[in-house]
């Protein structure tokens, strides 16, 4: 007997009708990552302390089609979180994706950087994280619900990098510990935890490496001479990944890092 899989693989990916909670979702990741999703029929809670930009993006989902709603709140404390959640399910009834899409970089050699600076990413890029997956899956285990989350790691978790990153690397370092953990932590309910671990791609954060001055050029320079396929990332080159992550296709799929790099982590 041939299995609906096989006999239709578009069904892996069908996210119709599905609830994605996607926090900074007026970045670049977040905004390709809720643009494609709504496309495929997901219903979106957008997320993101910048009203203005929130805005812009829920636009864009509506000109597609896609239905959104939008939360200006950053997840700063757990009852940041859990009124995400409650957002949600006051919206959607449900939620059955978590990408947690927010982030920050600040960067500094560890001798001049100060501790506040430091702070302040881990707590962006690691707090923040925690702190949604702890409101989503109390919820998601409370309701017998087998979420997908998805975050946002980097090839910075496993190397490092000569630009002064201790505070970027170290954050995204603990992503990586955080994604396997909760992996097997949740397995028993059902639930995948995953994150993508892209190189420098485009975003507002990397805008200068694009520029022409003698600064950008240098280090775009040096980060292509690292890169196999010889150029930097877009955004839509890490949704392709993101959809399988949240799809049924990943559903024997956790725990993992998944390079979309361009071939850095090979070399």
């Amino acid at each position: 007997m041939i299995s609906e899989a096989l006999r239709n693989p578009k069904s892996l990916f069908d996210v119709t009708g599905k609830v994605a909670l996607i926090t900074g979702a007026s970045g670049a990741f977040g905004r390709a990552c809720a643009l494609a999703l709504g496309a495929l029929g997901a219903r979106l809670v957008l997320v993101s302390g910048s009203a203005d930009e929130l805005k812009g993006v829920a636009e864009e989902a509506g000109e597609i089609g896609a239905e959104a709603v939008t939360v200006v709140r950053r997840p700063d404390t757990i009852e940041d979180a859990r009124a995400m959640v409650a957002a949600a399910l006051d919206a959607f009834g449900r939620i059955d994706m978590l990408v947690i899409a927010s982030g920050l970089n600040k960067a500094g050699f560890i001798q001049n950087q100060s501790y506040e600076e430091w702070q302040g990413v881990m707590n962006a890029n690691v707090r923040g994280p925690w702190l949604m997956a702890k409101a989503v899956g109390a919820y998601w285990i409370e309701n017998e619900i087998k979420g997908k989350a998805l975050l946002m790691s980097s090839v910075r978790g496993r190397h490092g990098n000569v630009s002064g990153y201790t505070a970027y690397c170290t954050s995204k370092g603990a992503t990586d510990a955080l994604t396997r953990v909760l992996a097997t932590e949740w397995a028993q309910y059902g639930i995948t935890v995953n994150a993508i671990a892209p190189t420098v791609f485009r975003s507002k954060l990397t805008a200068w490496m694009w520029s022409e001055d003698e600064v950008g050029q240098a280090t775009r320079k040096r980060t292509l001479s690292r890169i196999p396929l010889g150029r930097l990332g877009e955004p839509e080159d890490l949704v392709g990944m993101a959809i399988y992550l949240l799809s049924p296709a990943s559903d024997f799929c956790t725990g993992q890092i998944m390079y979309v790099d361009g071939g850095y982590t090979a070399g």
